[in-house]
C-alpha cells in the first residue's frame, strides 16, 4: 500500500490552490482522498478533486455512505496517514478546538489518530481577532496538530496583510516531512545553525569567482529541522525570495560575510551544518567600479579565503555537534574522512557531484554519511528533503555528539 493523504477543504478562495497540491502528490505516487465542506463547494467542485485524485471526492451527502458496513468517517479516519485541512477557516478552527463534529470533515478528524496539518486562510481582520488567535494557539498545543501560519500579501478582499494561505510548494514540503517523520518532533529544544549556497568573491561589481551551488540542500536541511521542532537559523548566499516561514535567515554574499555571520550565531547553536559551497580563493584586489575589458589582467592574482568549517571545528564546544559537507568527484570517501579528521568535525556528508541527479542544482541527491565514531550510512538517490531527514535521523541515532550527550 502506498502513502495515504486525506485532503480536507473548507470554504475560501484559496481552495483553488489545493488543485496543485493534490495533482503533485498523486503524480509522486501518493494516494489522495478529498473531503469538501458545503462551503468549499462554492469555490471548487467535487468533480475537479475527484478527477485529480483519481478517486471520488466526498461531501456531507456521503456522510452515511458505508463500505462493508463501516461508516465513511471511521473508514477515512483510519485510512489516512496524514490529514491536511487547507484552507482552514475560522469556523472549522473553532470546531476543532472544541471537539465539535457536525459534518464529514470534523467527524473524520475525531475518528482519526494521525498527524493533522493546518493551513489557515482568511481576511486579515478575521485572522487577527483575539478569539481566532486564541483558538489557533490552543489547537497547536495538541501534539497531533501542525500549523502553517498564513503569509502576508494581497488578499481576495484587496486588503494587504496577513491571511494568505501557504503556497502549494510549502504545503507539499510539510506533507512530505510528516510522511517521513510520522509527526515526530525529535528536535524540539535544539538550536540549529545551517549554511547554504555558494559564496561569490567579486573582482568588481559585475564579475566574481563562484560555483554552481543553489543552496537547495541547505534549504532542505533547514525545513526538515524546522518540521521536526528545531529552532533554525539559515545563513545563505541565495538570491531571490525564499519561502522559509519560521526560519531565521541571514543573507550574505562573500566567504568573509558568511564567516562573520556563522561566528556571530555559533555559540548559541547546538548543531551546526556547514552545507554551503564556500569559495577557496578570491581576487587579491577588488575594484569598486567595473573594470574595462582591456584592463582585465591576463593572470589574476588570488589569495586564500578563511576556512570557515575548520575555524568552527577549533571553536566547537563539548556540547556542540558540527557537520560538514564534502562535494567530491571520483572517490568521495577518502577526502571526506580526511576532512572529518583534520577539521575536527563530528560528522560529514560525502557528496558526489559528478553523478546524475546529485550535487549542485539538482532536486535529488545522494551521498555517504560518516561520523567521528566510524559509523557509515550509504544513501541512494532521493529528494533533498528526504536526504535531509535521513541526516537528522543519523545524527539522532548516533547516540551522542562530540564528547557530550545528544540529549534528545
Amino acid at each position: 500500500m502506498g502513502r495515504r493523504v486525506l485532503i480536507s477543504i473548507c470554504g475560501g478562495i484559496a481552495a483553488y490552490k489545493i488543485c496543485e497540491v493534490v495533482s503533485t502528490l498523486v503524480k509522486s505516487g501518493i494516494e489522495v482522498r478529498a473531503i469538501l465542506t458545503d462551503s468549499a463547494q462554492q469555490f471548487i467542485t467535487p468533480l475537479t478533486l475527484s478527477t485529480l485524485c483519481r478517486y471520488p471526492a466526498y461531501t456531507d451527502r456521503d456522510f452515511w455512505q458505508s463500505t462493508h458496513g463501516r461508516p465513511l468517517h471511521i473508514q477515512l479516519g483510519e485510512w489516512a496517514e496524514i490529514i491536511v485541512i487547507a484552507p482552514l477557516t475560522a469556523n472549522t478552527l473553532a470546531k476543532l478546538v472544541y471537539g465539535l463534529a457536525d459534518n464529514l470533515l470534523t467527524n473524520t478528524v475525531l475518528a482519526s489518530r494521525c498527524p493533522i496539518l493546518l493551513s489557515p486562510a482568511m481576511n486579515t481582520d478575521m485572522w487577527e481577532q483575539q478569539t481566532v488567535q486564541r483558538n489557533w494557539q490552543q489547537i497547536l498545543t495538541e501534539k497531533r496538530y501542525y500549523g502553517m501560519n498564513p503569509s502576508m500579501g494581497i488578499l481576495a478582499c484587496d486588503r494587504v496583510g496577513q491571511g494568505r494561505m501557504a503556497e502549494p510548494t510549502e504545503i507539499i514540503t510539510n506533507i512530505e516531512s510528516l510522511l517521513y517523520t510520522a509527526g515526530k518532533r525529535d528536535l524540539v529544544g535544539k538550536r540549529i545553525l545551517i549554511s547554504a549556497g555558494g559564496t561569490r568573491e567579486h573582482l568588481d561589481p559585475v564579475r566574481y569567482i563562484g560555483n554552481p551551488s543553489t543552496g537547495k540542500m541547505g534549504i532542505a536541511l533547514a525545513k526538515a529541522a524546522l518540521h521536526r521542532g528545531a529552532s533554525v537559523t539559515l545563513v545563505h548566499s541565495i538570491s531571490g525570495e525564499l519561502l522559509l516561514s519560521g526560519i531565521k535567515t541571514v543573507e550574505v554574499v562573500s566567504a568573509a560575510q558568511m564567516r562573520q555571520a556563522m561566528l556571530s550565531h555559533f555559540t548559541e547553536a547546538d548543531i551546526i551544518v556547514m552545507s554551503a559551497a564556500v569559495a577557496d580563493v578570491k581576487p587579491v584586489e577588488y575594484s569598486s567600479e567595473k573594470l574595462p575589458k582591456r584592463s582585465l589582467p591576463n593572470l589574476l592574482p588570488l589569495t586564500l579565503v578563511p576556512d570557515i568549517v575548520a575555524e568552527l571545528g577549533q571553536l566547537k564546544q563539548r556540547q556542540q555537534y558540527l557537520i560538514g559537507f564534502a562535494a567530491q568527484t571520483g572517490d568521495i570517501v577518502a577526502p571526506a574522512l580526511e576532512k572529518l579528521q583534520v577539521k575536527n568535525l563530528d560528522a560529514i556528508v560525502a557528496n558526489p557531484i559528478d553523478r546524475e541527479e546529485a550535487g549542485f542544482g539538482s532536486d535529488t541527491n545522494q551521498g555517504i554519511f560518516l561520523d567521528a565514531e566510524g559509523r557509515r550510512r550509504d544513501l541512494p538517490s532521493c529528494s533533498k528533503l528526504e536526504m535531509a531527514h535521513r541526516l537528522w535521523s543519523f545524527v539522532l541515532e548516533s547516540g551522542g555528539w562530540g564528547n557530550g550527550e545528544l540529549g534528545i
